[in-house]
């Protein structure tokens, strides 16, 4: 398979800016390494561009009529490979060849049962939503169960404008809804993928754990009332050794700190120190000293397990250095026996088909990761690089990240289109 082609730029005016892009996808098109046939174009702009989002669909899909199929939305700030936009008009998109009968384009107007009934087997999905849509955790884990494999990954779109998504199919919109051109406002959208279609995704935190975890042995819906049986506030303010500071320092204390959470007994640390994957990071929104307790912003469940954690500049480099390299080593090939070495021509040992190959790659970072957090300017995405290698990526700067079936804070999600496993 080839490389998707993918494209981005910035200009004071959106017409000029998706011309640009155009000419780069044709250009890249031409290339021998890139597909010349794709179908299904993913689309992430700049609230700078929000109120133009409409026109820039039209002028891609008029300039590029054998793209079917359209997915994305909007954040405060875009990347591409080595580069992000952070506060500047931008768009970036990429082109991606995925057998017809494996995927579908989902949205509102455009659900995913109508696929599902004309025979597509979702097994997982790229999903864009808008923070404000009522019961948006639910409606997450609803999505996922629909998928084989339970498995989502994508975010929640970011905008001082119009919160706008893309999600044009090529299987058209339900009935009292043809005047839908592609873009959305509210709600949940993306593009669900089958079986067939090789991809990884990792998750990266950004937090490094600043206490031990702890079991929630008592609670009322947000507040955490005991921690190993204990008062729940006792426990938070020895843990940040802040017992016996003047009221001022301690609540500044509490202010820095967050906490991670995992659900159903699961453990959160890994054995390294550093959290696993199902940690989600959440805010203290309050604390009750009548009762002992504090206040999170999730709603707590039974078996969930919390530690105390805070932003970490170093660890979120590690442990984004850390993902992408598993990335890369579970493409590598597996050892040969001394046979089938034998067998190989001298020219061989050097073709990449030996291995698997990253056709595309999506990352979607949380917006407090954007911009100066990473110490300068697309360092973020220039660590990415480093350890990715030069591969077509695009993504977003989220409100909240998803990936299983919760909503993240504070994270990257990274998920790599590949070639088919070799012979």
């Amino acid at each position: 398979m080839h490389l998707f082609p993918f494209a981005h730029a910035t200009h004071p005016k959106a017409e000029i800016a998706t011309q640009l892009v155009i000419a780069q996808l044709r250009a890249l098109m031409q290339q021998d390494t890139y597909t010349s046939s794709p179908n299904l174009g993913l689309l992430y702009i700049t609230d700078h561009y929000a109120l133009h989002a409409q026109d820039i669909l039209d002028h891609l899909s008029a300039e590029l009529p054998w793209i079917t199929d359209w997915s994305g939305g909007v954040g405060v700030g875009i990347c591409s490979n080595n580069v992000e936009y952070f506060d500047e008009p931008a768009l970036v998109v990429m082109l991606c060849e995925i057998p017809f009968g494996q995927y579908a384009v989902f949205s509102g107007v455009s659900p995913l049962s109508a696929s599902v009934q004309n025979g597509f087997e979702p097994y997982c999905a790229l999903v864009h939503a808008d923070g404000s849509t009522p019961d948006l955790s639910d409606l997450i884990k609803e999505l996922a169960l629909e998928m084989d494999s339970g498995y989502l990954f994508g975010g929640l779109t970011s905008s001082r404008a119009q919160n706008v998504q893309f999600a044009l199919s090529s299987r058209g919109n339900v009935a009292g809804q043809s005047k839908s051109r592609g873009v959305l406002v509210g709600g949940m959208s993306g593009v669900s993928f089958g079986e067939e279609v090789p991809m990884i995704t990792r998750v990266t935190q950004g937090c490094v754990p600043t206490s031990l975890e702890y079991a929630v042995t008592r609670f009322d819906q947000h507040l955490v009332l005991e921690l190993n049986g204990r008062p729940a506030l006792e426990v938070l303010l020895e843990a940040l050794g802040v017992k016996g500071m003047d009221r001022q320092h301690a609540l500044s204390k509490v202010k820095q700190t967050l906490v991670a959470l995992t659900e159903s007994y699961t453990e959160g640390l890994s054995p390294t120190g550093h959290f696993k994957e199902e940690v989600m990071v959440r805010h203290i929104i309050g604390l009750d000293p009548s009762r002992q307790a504090f206040a999170i912003a999730h709603m707590l469940t039974p078996g969930m397990r919390l530690s105390f954690c805070e932003r970490n500049l170093e660890a979120a480099k590690a442990d984004l250095t850390r993902i992408a390299a598993e990335v890369r080593e579970s493409l590598e090939p597996e050892e040969l026996s001394y046979e089938q070495a034998k067998s190989l021509s001298v020219g061989e040992w050097s073709q990449p088909e030996l291995g698997r190959r990253i056709l595309g790659a999506i990352y979607i970072s949380c917006a407090g990761r954007g911009g100066p957090h990473f110490g300068a300017p697309s360092a973020e995405l220039q660590i990415l690089r480093r350890s990715l290698g030069d591969v077509p990526l695009l993504g977003f700067f989220a409100s909240g990240e998803i990936a299983h079936h919760h909503l993240y804070g504070y994270t990257g999600v990274l998920t790599v289109f590949v070639d088919h496993q070799p012979a």
